[in-house]
């Protein structure tokens, strides 16, 4: 069937009319010839820019844009692909650090906008005595409707491979980097709570980005967030950590103790907390106090008025 023409458009010769005969007839054949019709419906717009979890992940890639008159597309700049563990040990092996402890420069401890609410935030370390899984705790905030940053380190992820994927699945909780071996992050080998730590540039970026890989292979993203064993570091370590991408996370209120403490204990501390403040407690103790006290403090300062916010 020929299609239809206006009768003020020509249909000879090489002028306007000519066009939209052309264009018809392409628009007919593509209703009739099943596969022409995506491909011209993706062809009629640029790719979409990358979500900014791909920027920060340090996907190096070329997006297209139309130009100013949507006829000229552009490149976009690259993002700066992740240094790699040469090029770390390169930069920083000869750095000196002057600071040691859990409140380095650079660290995160407390919101910066306090009217955001209570961050909490939630350990899972694994290791020997270490990889349980403390469903009662995330129970509590889900029915709470409490959002939480949950640190993941590798030896829990690899003993809890379905609650790794079941946790990274819900819109809940943000899952982060509690590092690949749970060592302090250190430059010289510095030991906190008698664990030692990363002793040079090297090994701070092992223990940060194997577990970065894993998490990231899971979330389809790379965690945002890094909290290191025992959460000491030092200030060359959270430039590392700068230079990969990632923000270091530290605290002002242990809530938990490591999960030493009893429930009514636990109630107390994390019941301290107000806007602005960033808590750490454990998800990986199921027999500890953690998940009631917590339940307790939870409900407490909810009543009180107070709101939890995530990590910014």
């Amino acid at each position: 069937m020929e299609p239809h023409v206006p009768r003020h458009l020509s249909r000879d010769g090489n002028g306007p009319g000519r066009r939209v005969v052309l264009l018809a007839a392409v628009l007919t054949m593509s209703a009739a010839v099943p596969d022409l019709q995506p491909r011209l419906k993706h062809t009629s717009k640029a790719p979409e820019t990358p979500a900014p979890d791909d920027a920060a992940a340090g996907v190096s890639s070329t997006v297209l844009h139309s130009g100013p008159d949507g006829d000229a597309p552009a490149p976009s700049t690259p993002a700066a692909p992740v240094p790699s563990r040469a090029q770390i040990v390169d930069t920083y092996g000869k750095h000196q650090a002057r600071y040691w402890g859990l409140e380095a420069p650079g660290v995160l401890t407390r919101l910066p906008r306090a009217q955001e609410g209570i961050a909490l935030t939630l350990d899972f370390c694994g290791g020997p005595g270490g990889s349980g899984y403390d469903q009662a705790l995330l129970e509590t905030l889900r029915q709470r409707h409490i959002p939480a940053t949950l640190f993941l380190n590798s030896r829990w992820i690899t003993a809890n491979p379905a609650a790794t994927r079941q946790l990274a699945a819900d819109p809940l909780f943000e899952v982060a980097n509690h590092g690949t071996s749970h060592k302090p992050l250190s430059t010289n080998g510095n030991t906190a709570y008698g664990i030692p730590g990363t002793r040079n540039a090297g090994e701070v970026y092992d223990e940060v980005m194997p577990n970065d890989d894993a998490l990231a292979s899971i979330t389809g993203k790379r965690p945002k967030y890094f909290r290191p064993g025992t959460a000491y570091m030092d200030d060359v370590a959270t430039d590392i950590l700068g230079a990969l991408g990632v923000k270091p996370v530290g605290f002002s209120i242990n809530g938990d103790g490591g999960a030493t403490y009893p429930a009514a204990v636990v109630a107390n501390e994390v019941g301290k907390a107000r806007a602005g403040d960033v808590v750490i407690c454990h998800g990986n103790h199921p027999n500890g106090g953690t998940a009631e006290g917590v339940k307790l403090a939870v409900d407490k300062l909810l009543a009180a008025g107070m709101s939890f916010a995530r990590l910014p």
